[in-house]
């Protein structure tokens, strides 16, 4: 078991299965709002989704309304359970604040090297730590 700190930026306490991408995601046009799906056949986590998973990624990049799409996984009951990345930029920080989604983020390694899809995290933002079971 590995433990990790982080920046807490929404807080929360989860666990669950992560899926990770080791390309940055603009949510907008890369990631279906309804489903979750990864439509960027670039990514190779195209044709999977992220919804009910702890979603591990670089970063985010692109248009604005990414933030509305993050709001809409979670109305559309489609979102990940937190997202996890090694820096937030403000259009995946305004999403999951909107979303009440949990999202950390200030790693002391790259995330996306140590976490590896299917691994169980649990994240605790109260005790600021990270578990890779």
């Amino acid at each position: 078991m590995k433990k990790m700190k982080f920046r807490s930026i929404v807080d929360g306490k989860v666990e669950g299965e992560a899926i990770v991408s080791p390309n940055p995601i603009s949510f907008f046009g890369e990631i279906d709002p309804q489903s979750g799906i990864v439509l960027d056949s670039k990514n190779p986590l195209y044709g999977k989704t992220i919804a009910n998973k702890i979603f591990v990624f670089p970063g985010g990049r692109g248009s604005t309304v990414g933030s509305y799409v993050i709001y809409g996984l979670k109305k559309n009951q489609a979102s990940p359970l937190a997202l996890v990345t090694n820096k937030a930029e403000t259009i995946v920080i305004a999403g999951a604040i909107l979303a009440e989604i949990t999202l950390v983020d200030q790693f002391e390694e790259d995330v996306t090297t140590i976490i590896k899809t299917g691994d169980t995290i649990q994240i605790d933002t109260e005790k600021q730590m990270l578990k890779i079971k």
